[in-house]
């Protein structure tokens, strides 16, 4: 039972790196590539993640302000410091490159970029804050997950999500890091998969307008 209940949290994080992996060895066509993965992650979360789901927000204001400070943080080591991302410690052969995954054809089409914009702000947050705060953050405190209210913390499930949703992010992994460590304490001061979901959400959202208007592509791993 507690397997089954853990499949709303799990499985889209798992059909989500499945399609990363396929875009990595067999990428289609940027149409095709975006559409088919926006279809079908939409299908995996309405048939497979509903009963997990809870978009309800109770603290807006600062859960916006989480989102944009979080994207502040995310951009800011590389304005600041140009080469910083370019050194060892970011890109080598465990970490990859801080290199864009769209095509130049993809980076001039406005449907694939949109279809990119919505996977990056809709399904992304849910489909992560699921996995890493919904379910990781509890069940490492138990493994029946469901005893575990939203937000509790305790020092190893909180910095073993934080590290891991780091190397989650490759290249990024140091902001990777202070947004993990910020989401966990969001989550832990809310104890609200909503307010994760769109403070998550605006990051993405101010990264993505970002990325598009700075030419930026290097942040759409």
């Amino acid at each position: 039972m507690t397997r089954s209940a853990a499949v709303p949290y799990t499985v889209p994080f798992a059909a989500f790196l499945a399609f990363l992996t396929l875009h990595a060895v067999h990428p289609l066509p940027d149409f095709a590539d975006q559409a088919v993965g926006l279809a079908a992650m939409t299908l995996v979360l309405w048939l497979v993640a509903r009963p997990a789901l809870d978009f309800r927000v109770r603290r807006w204001v600062p859960t916006l302000l989480v989102g944009a400070g979080i994207f502040v943080i995310w951009i800011g080591p590389d304005l600041l410091f140009p080469d910083y991302r370019h050194s060892i410690l970011f890109e080598n052969g465990v970490l990859g490159t801080a290199r864009g995954s769209l095509s130049e054809g993809a980076r001039r089409d406005p449907v694939v970029l949109a279809m990119r914009v919505i996977r990056s702000v809709v399904i992304v947050p849910i489909v992560e804050e699921l996995f890493w705060r919904g379910w990781v953050m509890r069940w490492l405190i138990d493994a029946d997950f469901r005893r575990v209210p939203l937000g509790a913390y305790t020092a190893t499930s909180f910095w073993t999500v934080a590290l891991l949703f780091a190397a989650e992010h490759g290249p990024y992994w140091d902001v990777g890091l202070a947004a993990g460590v910020i989401f966990n304490l969001w989550m832990v001061r809310t104890k609200s998969l909503g307010d994760l979901i769109l403070a998550h959400a605006v990051t993405n959202a101010c990264l993505g307008a970002y990325v598009i208007a700075a030419g930026k592509w290097e942040y759409w791993l």
